[in-house]
């Protein structure tokens, strides 16, 4: 477990977009002030909503989920209307969550996932892989390795938080947690 690392290189490319991000941020920190806009903060949640479960298929609009989270009744499907109460239950409740923890990765798993998965809260079980039509284009690890794996990439996380710039650190564990 400690000569865990990642496969990836950080390039004077990606310091660049880095610094390039971090420089976005700040100016948006400093221009918008959102603590004093609290609607401004709600419509922000719910696009970013709303853009990240339209990437997982949730084919329901910007004021459905606009909707849904003002508790007005909507037209959908019930898995794609509990996708948004499960997200924005899990937003409700980020500040809490620390990031170095498996245990608060899998809680927030198991509010992400409420009534929508089986093994909302826990690893996955069974085998998972990405197919374009009938091929198989990737193949997860066996459902065996994920806890190792996952012990690992933890591991590997916490000991690099205080030497790495959070961006790329994020940005390597979700690549990995993906892969996993």
């Amino acid at each position: 477990m400690d000569g865990y690392k990642p496969p990836f290189t950080i390039t004077n490319s990606i310091l660049s977009h880095v610094a390039s991000v971090s420089e976005k941020v700040g100016r948006i920190t400093v221009m918008s002030n959102m603590e004093n806009k609290p609607h401004l903060r709600k419509n922000n949640r719910i696009k970013s909503i709303h853009s990240s479960l339209k990437i997982e298929a949730n084919s329901l609009s910007l004021s459905q989920v606009r909707d849904v989270i003002n508790g007005k009744l909507v037209f959908g499907e019930a898995k794609e209307i509990q996708e948004v109460k499960n997200a924005y239950n899990a937003y409700e409740k980020i500040a809490e969550i620390d990031p170095y923890s498996i245990e608060e990765l899998k809680k927030f798993h198991g509010i992400m996932t409420k009534y929508i998965v089986e093994e909302s809260g826990d690893f996955r079980s069974g085998e998972e892989g990405v197919f374009n039509g009938k091929e198989c284009i990737f193949m997860a690890p066996p459902a065996r390795f994920v806890p190792q794996l996952m012990n690992e990439l933890f591991g590997w996380m916490k000991k690099e938080k205080d030497q790495m710039h959070p961006l790329i650190l994020s940005s390597v564990f979700h690549y990995e947690f993906v892969f996993i």
